[in-house]
């Protein structure tokens, strides 16, 4: 018996041995990649969202399918390692461990949106590999360490909504590739340190916002040559003079200087030129333009010496008088004023005179050549006899009961474009739209050329001069993705704008087909030269235009093709127009293009899906980074087929709320590609890698936050970058 009992014991210690060995080998088969990842799960406070970490399983051989973690293969491992983390907006709440900077091959790490508190570790900046931390909306404390940019290839560092305190570090002078630092409303103090920003020569965005920050804004902030967007400086307590040295900033750069404790006359050079007074607001002791304060009256006129100079010299001057010689040159430049009026006052009554007797009533007069105006007794409302209409649901043009009882003045802005007055009044006219923005039609003159004739309406006529300015600055801009306005006519009754006509309708006909229809798809490669000719387009009106123009309404309605595909954007410009004419301008516009007549309600229903988030707030002001948005949105419809609006009523696809929304939760949960990217193009897209840098492109333009979006011009550059 005792013989068997040893032998029981025997058994049942080796079974032990065996199961302990056994659950030892599941937990050492995990690699080390792995195991630092499930100290990050063990340092969250329970209980976490059951699906963040459903498949973070210590017995797996690598993390690399666990939900938020990317991998690839190194050269030299023969495991794939993790480069990625991404849980951001998990509700997470617990600490940062330091385990993280063990993972040396780790490039983003973004735990963004949570609720992760204490010090971010030192021992995170072991992680040399990182280019981007974005640890933003936290609740982090305790200083920035000094050895942050022991990390070589930082790129981009968020931090912005969380307590982090104490000073900014001088050692930021050694992030040489840092490209964004956004250290935004945090609790961050002292002095904004000197010599660390002319060594950083790739940073395009500086938002040090709502922090306890004092003294001056250094000179070497004026080194940032390639900064864009806005430089961010409000809501702290810096004080002293704005150095000069930021005019060498690029003068698109816009300044947030607001709520600080700065002092004396803004400086006037370079891209001080460009900045409007509500980067200034709220600095008490701050004047000059654009401010509608004089530094001469900040002053008091008893302390300023050379007031008091020139009073002396005014008491002095008055006490002895005029001389002869003073006397009689005010009495000759007197006559001369005199006799200068009188010759004005003749040559307007002789100017008036030919005008009455010299205007031709036959319109034989060019528009063009070498005349640059024009003039006609009496313009009928574009009362075109024999107006035809390309659809049974379009209104007919309405007949004018009184013609043109004023002047009219048709202007050429293109001298080279050129054609007779009269052919515009013969030839037969097409209807191609009717809105708030007026009705277009296509016009075909009786050299046989097309063009689209726009009529605005009847009133402003006592705003001719700013009528006049308007379109002329319109006229100046010259890109071949734009659609070129080539005159205007001007009378009290009627006002026409004259453009070319672009032959093969809009992106939203070539998209979705009249009236929602299934229309033959468009290529991948011409999908992308529109996306292309478009950003091409708005860069040049945001930046190389006279203006610098803001659309303020891209869609794909307003981006006309013609039969290369080739786009042409539209209406920009017109809202302003329409404002002066006293219309009332709704959101379809379609300057040189055949789009089909459209209902209002259908056209409001598709307006506000395009529009930024800060656009739909009423009486904003329209801004550059509006177009980035709604570019953003329609690049997104390009590559998804998928309209901005929900569809419900269509079949084939999945009710899309918001395709911004839902476009990024693909994104996050790393849905397959072929989920999001237009049906159509599953059997011609092979450069999977093309189509990622098109959506990432799209949701850079699409970020809620108007400073962290792109320019237009860096959004073009990315667009060819893919071509090439």
């Amino acid at each position: 018996m005792r013989a068997m009992g040893a032998l029981f014991f025997f058994l049942v210690f080796l079974l032990l041995f065996h199961f302990h060995h056994h659950r030892r080998g599941l937990v050492c088969a995990l690699s080390s990649d792995g195991l630092a990842l499930l100290s990050l799960k063990s340092a969250i406070d329970p209980p976490p969202d059951p699906s963040t970490f459903s498949n973070w399983n210590d017995g797996d051989p690598d993390p690399c399918n666990w939900s938020g973690i990317s991998c690839m293969n190194i050269s030299g491992f023969p495991e794939p390692r993790v480069v990625g983390i991404v849980l951001s907006g998990k509700n997470l709440r617990g600490y940062i461990p330091s385990e993280l900077g063990s993972l040396v091959y780790l490039r983003r790490l973004n735990l963004h949106t949570n609720s992760f508190y204490g010090f971010i570790p030192v021992q995170l900046f072991n992680a040399t590999s990182l280019h981007s931390l974005f640890l933003y909306g936290n609740n982090l404390s305790g200083p920035l360490s000094p050895s942050i940019c022991n990390i070589p290839r930082l790129q981009n560092l968020d931090l912005s909504d969380n307590s982090l305190s104490g000073p900014i570090p001088d050692s930021l002078k050694n992030c040489k590739q840092l490209q964004r630092l956004i250290l935004a409303r945090n609790k961050f103090s002292g002095e904004i340190p000197k010599g660390v920003w002319s060594g950083l020569e790739n940073l395009v965005q500086l938002d040090l916002s709502a922090n306890e920050l004092q003294g001056s804004i250094p000179e070497d902030i004026g080194e940032l040559k390639v900064l864009s967007g806005t430089l961010n400086l409000s809501f702290n307590h810096l004080s002293g003079r704005i150095p000069k040295s930021l005019g060498n900033l690029p003068v698109p750069l816009s300044f947030d200087l607001r709520n600080n404790n700065l002092s004396g006359e803004i400086p006037q050079s370079g891209s001080f030129s460009n900045q409007g007074p509500t980067a200034f607001l709220n600095n008490p002791q701050l004047c000059g333009f654009p401010l509608q304060k004089s530094c001469r009256d900040s002053t008091p006129e008893s302390t300023n010496p050379r007031s008091s100079s020139r009073d002396s010299d005014n008491d002095s001057i008055s006490s002895k008088g005029l001389s002869p010689g003073l006397i009689v040159l005010i009495s000759v430049a007197d006559a001369a004023g005199v006799a200068f009026i009188g010759l004005v006052l003749v040559y307007i009554y002789w100017k008036k005179k030919d005008d009455s007797n010299g205007c031709s009533c036959t319109g034989k007069r060019k528009l063009g050549g070498d005349n640059e105006k024009s003039h006609i007794c009496s313009f009928p409302c574009m009362n075109l006899n024999g107006a035809k209409s390309d659809d049974s649901e379009i209104d007919e043009p309405e007949k004018s009961s009184q013609g043109g009882r004023g002047e009219g003045e048709l202007v050429a802005i293109d001298k080279g474009f050129s054609f007779e007055l009269d052919e515009l009044l013969r030839a037969s006219a097409y209807v191609l739209g009717k809105s708030g923005l007026g009705i277009v039609y296509k016009v075909v003159l009786g050299n046989g050329v097309p063009v689209a004739v726009r009529r605005l309406g009847e009133g402003g006529e006592q705003r001719y001069k700013e009528f006049a300015a308007e379109v002329q600055a319109i006229g100046k801009v010259k890109h071949p993705n734009i659609v070129r306005l080539r005159a205007y006519y001007w009378a009290p009754d009627e006002k026409l704008l004259i453009s070319d006509f672009i032959s093969n309708g809009n992106l939203a006909t070539a998209l979705r087909g009249r009236n929602g229809q299934a229309s033959p798809s468009l290529s991948w490669s011409t999908r992308l030269r529109i996306a292309i000719g478009t950003a091409r387009g708005l860069a040049y009106l945001h930046e190389c235009s006279p203006r610098k123009f803001v659309h303020g309404d891209i869609k794909p309605s307003n981006i006309l093709l013609d039969n290369e595909f080739q786009p042409h954007i539209s209406d920009f410009g017109l809202n302003r127009l329409i404002t002066i004419t006293g219309n009332n301008p709704s959101t379809g516009g379609f300057m040189g293009g055949a789009l089909p007549y459209l209902k209002p309600s259908q056209t409001e229903r598709t307006n506000n899906s395009y529009r930024a988030p800060e656009a739909r707030v009423p009486g904003c002001r329209p801004t550059q980074k509006w177009d980035v948005y709604s570019f953003g949105v329609v690049l997104l419809e390009i590559l998804t087929g998928r309209s901005p609006e929900s569809s419900p009523t269509t079949s084939t696809s999945v009710e899309v709320p918001d395709l911004v929304r839902w476009v990024r939760k693909g994104f996050e949960q790393e849905s397959p590609l072929s989920e999001m990217v237009d049906p159509s193009l599953l059997q011609e897209v092979h450069a999977k890698k093309a189509v990622l840098a098109a959506f990432h492109v799209a949701l850079a333009c699409t970020e809620g936050d108007p400073e962290v979006r792109p320019r237009m011009k860096t959004v073009s550059e990315n667009l060819e970058r893919i071509v090439t």
